[in-house]
């Protein structure tokens, strides 16, 4: 489990979501963006990947467009999640400073 998890727990895509360098996928952008949030053993490459559309709409934060690895058993209801934008900056903020310090 701790080599799944990674060093201080933050788990092997912290890297790819939370950037030191700059915005990660994570952000939401009114454009949108796919972020990759794990993939199976066999690699994503294999099997895919899950993931997740992200999109900035004015003061809302979307989550659609789910796609998870092959015979993984898709949850339901399998929606878009809402966030408010104000907040979900405010965490992903708090992530970042916490997790890549």
């Amino acid at each position: 489990m701790a080599a799944a998890i990674g060093e201080g727990g933050r788990g092997p895509f912290v890297e790819e979501a939370l950037p030191v360098a700059g915005p990660g996928p994570l952000w939401a952008t009114g454009g949108g963006r796919r972020a990759v949030l794990g993939e199976p053993e066999c690699t994503g490459g294999c099997c895919g990947y899950l993931s997740v559309f992200v999109q900035r709409h004015g003061g809302i934060v979307e989550w659609s467009d789910w796609h998870v690895p092959v015979d993984v058993a898709r949850p339901r209801p399998f929606t878009s999640t809402y966030f408010d934008a104000d907040q979900y900056d405010a965490e992903l903020t708090h992530a970042l400073t916490t997790f890549t310090s």
